[in-house]
């Protein structure tokens, strides 16, 4: 009867170990320059933007210990497609993405646009009218991807910066990418009133995606906290910073 008393003491033991090795374990954040959901900035190689800031109040909420880091977006993505305990924001949720992750979210709303050169007398009105046209976007992002499904002729960039002089040296006809980061890129470069938005294509939303390994308690917690956060005005707050 002893011996049995000890085998059941020492399986609650290592069952409770378990558990709070999972928990201490760091989680490994990655993201990518993607303003104003995502800005890395370049000299101290800290995050901030609208779904960085939640995404921070969310882990602090969950008591979670975690690093967080910018890197190009094909890294970012592998990396939580490959490693244990590693999750990729800001990530479009795609029916192909569905099944790679386990996902956290909605983070934030996301308007995918056509740009075009100001001085461009073409003026499509759709995407189907653009069917003669070449595209730029870029590598593993969800725009060149949706675009690629739909047999878009498409010409990726490693980056989304490198795009806009990609236009104007006319090396793709249209550029097509995120409302909002698209708009910043031009500000960065000086590039506004030279590239002009055509219209918006489509709206989807972006999430934190989860290794799958990622046990769903922590996930369900995620999603509650950022439930909570959006009760109580956190998200709202955090939104108004980048107005």
């Amino acid at each position: 009867m002893q011996h049995k008393l000890k085998h059941v003491v020492l399986v609650i033991f290592c069952a409770l170990a378990n558990i709070s090795s999972l928990h201490a374990q760091t989680l490994v954040l990655t993201t990518e320059d993607y303003p104003p959901f995502n800005i890395a900035d370049p000299k101290n190689e800290e995050v901030s933007g609208i779904s960085t800031d939640k995404v921070r109040e969310l882990m602090r909420r969950a008591g979670e210990t975690y690093s967080l880091r910018a890197y190009p977006w094909a890294r970012a993505f592998q990396m939580a497609q490959q490693n244990t305990n590693t999750c990729v924001f800001s990530t479009t949720r795609t029916p192909e993405r569905e099944p790679m992750f386990k996902w956290v979210g909605p983070l934030v709303k996301n308007n995918w646009v056509v740009f075009a050169r100001a001085d461009d007398h073409r003026h499509p009105k759709n995407l189907e009218e653009l069917r003669p046209y070449v595209l730029g976007a870029y590598r593993k992002d969800a725009v060149g991807e949706f675009l690629i499904t739909k047999g878009f002729k498409i010409e990726l960039a490693n980056v989304d910066a490198d795009n806009p002089r990609k236009l104007l040296y006319r090396r793709f006809d249209f550029w097509a990418t995120g409302e909002l980061l698209g708009l910043s890129i031009l500000k960065q470069q000086n590039l506004i009133g030279q590239i002009v938005p055509l219209f918006q294509f489509q709206q989807t939303e972006l999430y934190l995606a989860c290794h799958p390994d990622v046990p769903q308690q922590r996930i369900d917690l995620f999603n509650q906290l950022l439930l909570e956060m959006e009760k109580d005005g956190t998200v709202k707050a955090i939104e108004k910073r980048y107005q």
